[in-house]
Formats: structure tokens, C-alpha cells, sequence
């Protein structure tokens, strides 16, 4: 059965060509234009006409607010699901479902999530060396140890406070309000102790502070898990400190938040032929030796693309029960970090 299917899905497809040419395909995006999720974005989209049959036209049209939701709202309530909308949002959309955010009028389960381009992000958690926190045990020992954010609920916020929470580090002292360039300058300056950053801020905007040992590593959020980064692959993971279901269900639901990438949406009612046709396209489209060129001259970064399937797989697999949803705001509040 599987066989017959394979042999007639290119007919199938095939046929579907003579819908998609001479019409234009509008990508919704949940942000406004000229960041990093619209130039991921931009990026995908001339491999997209590429691959859909019949070559459509491909436009965007920006519609900022809530994090994405107003976007995602209108996918799932307005969007004709005739296969001409797709939307492209942040994975907030995902979060702020799970986490019962005000202002969600869609469903995770009916939304059709098709692949983002990227998905891999690795956190770090360090401490400047002349703060004197050169061994976990040391940050163990410490109270009242600074850490760095952006704003209260933001990822690097949310990673940087479950990792010192996993660490065992306690009381510690959010320091907030920074842009990302303000924040590195107050942690050179000593007006913060410790920050949670990502592995390609470090390895690329910040070589220096490891070329100049102004820092100390000491843990990994490898997300996925199972992708291991060359340079810090010694690192202890953060997960080998998680010592209860409901710890590690906290590491499961924040590795899917980050997972889900930059997810390309269609709408619940979209025929499912063509929901295939754009799967199958963006399937080709994160294969292609060309995306990864065009991909890292529009971005400045290598593309780590998530497939539909799995990009299905990572959103239907997160923790939502409520115990576990309770855990999550905490460490996204201003409040302290919860009781282990």
C-alpha cells in the first residue's frame, strides 16, 4: 500500500501544478519586516516557487503583534485554506498556546506546522573569570549571584533561569532591562556576574572573551539533544542535573519551545493535497545545495532546517499538562526561582 502510494504521489503532485500556476501564494509573517525571522524567512521563499509546481508567485505581507499571534489568529480564523496563505511566525506562537497566553484564538493540534528553516540553538551558561566563580561547585556555593537578561519572559531570560535553577545556584539576582549589546557591556563591566548566551554569540560575535579568557563555561543546553557542538562538547549537558520527571519535563518543554524553530503554518481546513504540495516543497527546499548558499549569504548563519514531520513531532510531543505549565511561568515570571 505504502509502495502504490510513493509511485502515484508524483502524478499527484504533478497534477496539482496547473492550480498553483499563474497564481500568487501570500506568506503572512508574524513580525514586522526587516529582523532575523523575516530574513530567515525571505531566505526560503525563492526555493519555495521553486519547488511548488506550477512556480507561483510568492509575496510577503507583515502582521506584527502579539509575538505572532495576531498572525497565527489569522491563519487559523481568516486565511482562505485554499493554499495560497502561509503564514511564518516565531515560536512564541507555540509557547504562548501551551502556556495559556491571552489573546490565543487558534489550536495547536489544527494547525498544519510544515518545517522551519532553522531549529538548532545551543545555550551556554558562564560567569566572567574575574567574578571568581571558576567551578559549578563555586556558583553552588554563592548566593546572591547576578544574572543577566533581556526582559522578563524573554528566551534568553527563561534559559538563563532554569539552567542556575538545575545548577543548584540559589538566590539568585535577575538583573533585567538590557538590550543584548547593553547586557555584554555591563557583564565586561562587572555589573552582572553571569549570562546564559547562545553558542553562535559566543563562537562569532564574542570569540574574544574566549580567546582572552575573560570567561568560564559551565554547562550546555544542547537543543536538539542529541546535536553536539565541536567546541563546547565538553561542557557537562544540562540535562545530566535534572533528577525528577518533573525537572525533566521542564528541559522537554523549553527544548521544544526552541525546536519549533521559525515554523512556516497553514490553515486547519487547507485540502490536504495541497497541504503535501507545500511540505513536499519546503522538503526539497531544506535539501537543496542552493538554500544552504543563498541561506547563509542572507543570514549570516548556517540553516539547521527542521522537516515537517518532525516539526509536527516536537509540537505535538511538548508537556502541556498542568503541573508542568504552572513550572514553566515561574521561571518565565519575575518572580524567584522555584523550590527543587
Amino acid at each position: 500500500m505504502l509502495l502504490a502510494q510513493l509511485v502515484l504521489l508524483p502524478d499527484f503532485l504533478y497534477s496539482q501544478s496547473e492550480f498553483y500556476r499563474g497564481k500568487t501564494i501570500t506568506i503572512i509573517h508574524g513580525r514586522s519586516a526587516g529582523g532575523s525571522g523575516d530574513v530567515r524567512a525571505r531566505a526560503v521563499a525563492p526555493f519555495l516557487q521553486k519547488y511548488i509546481p506550477g512556480n507561483p508567485t510568492i509575496v510577503p505581507e507583515y502582521m506584527d503583534g502579539g509575538g505572532g499571534r495576531k498572525a497565527a489568529n489569522h491563519i487559523f480564523n481568516s486565511a482562505r485554506p485554499d493554499g495560497l496563505t502561509i503564514g511564518s511566525v516565531g515560536g512564541g506562537v507555540v509557547a504562548n498556546a501551551v502556556l495559556g497566553e491571552t489573546g490565543v484564538q487558534y489550536d495547536l493540534d489544527k494547525l498544519h506546522f510544515v518545517g522551519s528553516p532553522f531549529s538548532t540553538s545551543h545555550y551556554l551558561l558562564l560567569t566572567r573569570r574575574d567574578a571568581g566563580f571558576s567551578t559549578i561547585e563555586k556558583l553552588r556555593q554563592a548566593s546572591g549571584v547576578r544574572l543577566g537578561g533581556l526582559s522578563v519572559g524573554h528566551t534568553i531570560y527563561n534559559v538563563g533561569r532554569i539552567m542556575a535553577w538545575l545548577l543548584g545556584m540559589k538566590d539568585i539576582r535577575d538583573v533585567t532591562g538590557f538590550s543584548a549589546p547593553e547586557r555584554d557591556v555591563a557583564f565586561l563591566r562587572g555589573e552582572i556576574d553571569a549570562i546564559a548566551a547562545t553558542d553562535d554569540a559566543i563562537v562569532g560575535r564574542k570569540a574574544d572573551w574566549l580567546e582572552k579568557g575573560l570567561v568560564d563555561l559551565h554547562a550546555i543546553y544542547a537543543i536538539p539533544r542529541e546535536s553536539k557542538h565541536p567546541r563546547f562538547h565538553y561542557l557537562p549537558e544540562i540535562d545530566g542535573f535534572a533528577k525528577t520527571d518533573r525537572e525533566r519535563k521542564i528541559l522537554t518543554m523549553f527544548r521544544n519551545f526552541s525546536l519549533t524553530g521559525a515554523p512556516f503554518i497553514l490553515p486547519p481546513a487547507m485540502p490536504k493535497e495541497r497541504v503535501e504540495i507545500i511540505k513536499e516543497a519546503l522538503r526539497k527546499s531544506f535539501k537543496d545545495a542552493d538554500f544552504f548558499k543563498e541561506y547563509r549569504k542572507v543570514t549570516g548563519e548556517d540553516p539547521t532546517p527542521l522537516m515537517p514531520e518532525a516539526n509536527e513531532k516536537v509540537v505535538r510531543e511538548l508537556p502541556r499538562d498542568p503541573e508542568t505549565v504552572e513550572l514553566f511561568k515561574k521561571f518565565a515570571g519575575a518572580g524567584p526561582l522555584p523550590p527543587r
